[in-house]
């Protein structure tokens, strides 16, 4: 009979086994370029067959898109766990401000020179670019089902807009919130990105990072009234 234990020692081999075929993936792709690296010479340098590569990464892209997996569900996690008396809107904004103030590389404010090879290689790429839309995507389902839960609980903001209810698809309503607020984030990421990656230093463009980005969810805030 398998233990807890067992599962979890399993579980946490894996991990382990994702990490270092990404690692040796990002080392190589660093090295010698995205398109100029065979799956084969990853597989080599990883010390796996190509067979075992592909179970573990369906994609040459995803083993680079391995370093976002963990932040597919990180905003509807956010709006989940956020105290009962916060709106979705506002935890999301404090939750990025925070990112911005720690330095997080996910909000494109990180001048560490391994995070900035990183997103050089990532947004130089195109199929790249193209596969990171689709972790994007799979983030927005899972944002607009935890705004769809969390809805449940708030004051309706739009209940005075005649005939709003009776026509309204909850769940579209909360699908096209998940799509707006996803779109922002990347959107001020990748504009952080780019204004170190023209020689910016973080802590010269995190005031206006922070301006920004407040005026962003502002803007949210005045279309998306039902989660603010």
């Amino acid at each position: 009979m398998t233990t807890d234990e067992e599962v979890g020692l399993r579980e946490r081999k894996k991990q382990r086994m994702y990490q270092a075929i990404s690692e040796a993936a990002i080392t190589l792709f660093l090295e010698k370029g995205f398109e100029k690296v065979p799956v084969a010479e990853v597989a080599a340098a990883a010390q796996i067959s190509k067979p075992t590569l592909f179970r573990y990464f369906p994609t040459k892209e995803d083993l680079v898109l391995h370093r976002f997996a963990d932040h597919l569900d990180e905003a509807a996690r956010v709006v989940t766990a956020r105290p009962a008396k916060r709106s979705p809107l506002d935890a999301l904004q404090r939750h990025f401000l925070d990112g911005l103030e720690r330095r997080d590389p996910v909000t494109g404010l990180c001048d560490n020179v391994h995070v900035l090879a990183f997103h050089r290689l990532l947004y130089g790429t195109p199929s790249l670019v193209a596969r990171l839309y689709g972790y994007q995507e799979q983030s927005e389902k899972v944002l607009g089902e935890a705004l769809s839960e969390a809805a449940a609980g708030l004051p309706d903001a739009e209940a005075s807009d005649a005939g709003a209810r009776a026509t309204e698809a909850p769940a579209l309503t909360a699908r096209l919130a998940a799509g707006q607020i996803v779109a922002v984030q990347r959107i001020l990421a990748l504009e952080n990105w780019r204004r170190i990656d023209a020689g910016e230093s973080a802590e010269a463009v995190w005031p206006n990072a922070v301006v920004t980005a407040n005026r962003a969810f502002g803007q949210l805030r005045s279309g998306l009234t039902r989660y603010a």
